[in-house]
């Protein structure tokens, strides 16, 4: 084994040139899912195509949104992966903080630079290179893989679920290994067991046909001040949710939880400097910190009224827009929180007030840290990064794992190629081209132990 580990990491190192020139052809693609379009299949059909490079069955499904590409490596294994990743990424805007444009992957300082260069075709073509390296070593897979790779990850994965239930056969597995993980800011490597669940609704309030001259604000009444009024009865100054039946099914976390959290090193003070955050939410610090992701979020992600050109315009907005995402814990369900959102508002004066659903809704999902995977795939990066691995229970962030672990029932681990300074969904996103390595290695690692590792890996 420990032969065969040496000759796949040389592999890996020896084709990171070829590997590196597939991730810039994949970031050229403006696959930007809410704005679809002609890049959406143009970066299917090349997932597919470096799929099928790799020595895999690959084909496009269509869905009732963008296509799915699914990838199979076929054969008899006892024991199946599956690998989850997307092809879509996040708008690139604000344009003018980028230093190099976002759809031209340039390399400064040892990273490269595109958007989606780390979420989530850097870990996409991270996976399928430890894929092609273990087969060009062995002549063959250790286990049956699976690829599934969606396009449609970053506004909510609207048509994941049911083609997960429809395609249950297709897709069935033993393990899954998710979209995205990484190391810390120490460089150990995390290894992420549970995603809260995500609502993103818009709130839309009109008060006149049109804009109106502001020497009439006596009169008229401003959607803007009306959207705000609505928007301060959500949360108190204290972060609680003022929604009736809110926190019904929120649950602290459990004890063997907490005792991850306990254990998990903080990166408190790595936030402080990088965020340049004076105070933390209420002034979380030491435990509390890190047990704050137990707290569901209500958070304000963009407002729009009015004039927003350089100077002033003297005019009262006749619409005002709110986009929102509720961060859910386990055990709330994103339908509820909806209906109670449009309960509340309705309650409180603003029947008025439009509010519409964006993309998707995800459950949280958590996976037992007690599980035979999660204990091989710990063992596996220690084995590459020479440091223990980190357990984190819950993240901040959401996905569609749900479905995977109630209708698929798998296991699901997070490993790959991020780190703190990947700026996802940012400006100037990155992928370290050494992170990049050995989150290659490590995903090409678990597939060997979990080949050798026999019936009780699963």
């Amino acid at each position: 084994m420990e032969s065969t580990l040496v000759a796949v990491d040389q592999y890996i190192a020896d084709h990171l040139g070829e590997t590196r020139e597939d991730l810039k052809r994949l970031a050229r693609i403006p696959s930007v899912s809410a704005r679809g379009g002609e890049p959406m299949a143009a970066a299917a059909d090349l997932v597919a195509d470096l799929l099928t490079a790799a020595g895999f069955d690959a084909r496009i499904i269509p869905s009732d949104g963008f296509p799915m590409v699914y990838g199979d490596s076929g054969g008899k294994a006892a024991r199946t992966i599956i690998c989850y990743n997307h092809y879509d990424v996040q708008p690139p805007e604000p344009l003018d903080l980028w230093v190099t444009p976002p759809f031209e992957p340039a390399e400064r300082d040892g990273r490269l630079y595109a958007r989606g260069i780390s979420d989530d075709k850097g870990q996409l073509v991270s996976r399928i290179a430890a894929m092609r390296a273990v087969r060009a070593v062995m002549g063959g897979f250790p286990v049956r893989v699976k690829f599934i790779v969606e396009g449609e990850e970053e506004v909510g994965s609207r048509s994941l679920p049911a083609f997960i239930a429809a395609h249950a056969d297709l897709l069935a597995a033993d393990a899954c290994v998710w979209e995205t993980g990484g190391v810390d800011s120490a460089g150990r490597p995390l290894l992420t067991l549970g995603k809260r669940g995500v609502l993103c609704v818009e709130l839309r309030a009109r008060t006149l046909d049109r804009d109106a001259h502001s020497g009439q604000a006596h009169n008229l009444p401003n959607a803007a001040w009306h959207l705000l009024r609505a928007l301060a009865t959500i949360k108190d100054e204290h972060e609680r949710i003022q929604i009736p039946g809110f926190y019904d099914d929120a649950h602290p976390p459990a004890a063997e939880a907490r005792a991850l959290l306990e254990r998990m090193p903080s990166d408190e003070a790595f936030a402080r400097a990088h965020f340049g955050v004076g105070e933390f939410v209420n002034g979380h610090t030491g435990q509390a910190y890190k047990e704050a992701v137990y707290a569901p979020t209500a958070n304000i992600a963009g407002l729009t009224a009015g004039w927003q050109g350089p100077g002033s315009k003297t005019v009262i907005p006749a619409e005002a827009t709110a986009k929102l995402d509720f961060r859910l814990v386990p055990d709330q369900d994103p339908a509820d929180i909806l209906a109670k959102l449009r309960g509340h508002l309705d309650a409180q004066g603003f029947a008025d007030i439009d509010l519409t659903q964006l993309g998707g809704a995800d459950h949280a999902d958590t996976t037992p840290p007690d599980d035979p995977f999660v204990a091989l795939t710990a063992r596996t990066a220690e084995e590459v990064y020479g440091l223990p691995a980190v357990l984190v229970p819950l993240i901040g962030g959401s996905g569609p794992g749900y479905p995977f672990r109630t209708i698929l029932k798998t296991p699901i681990v997070s490993l790959g190629t991020s780190d703190p300074y990947t700026a996802i969904h940012s400006p100037n996103e990155s992928v370290s081209l050494a992170q990049f390595e050995r989150g290659t290695r490590h995903m090409a690692h678990l597939l060997l132990a979990y080949g050798e590792a026999g019936a009780d890996a699963h």
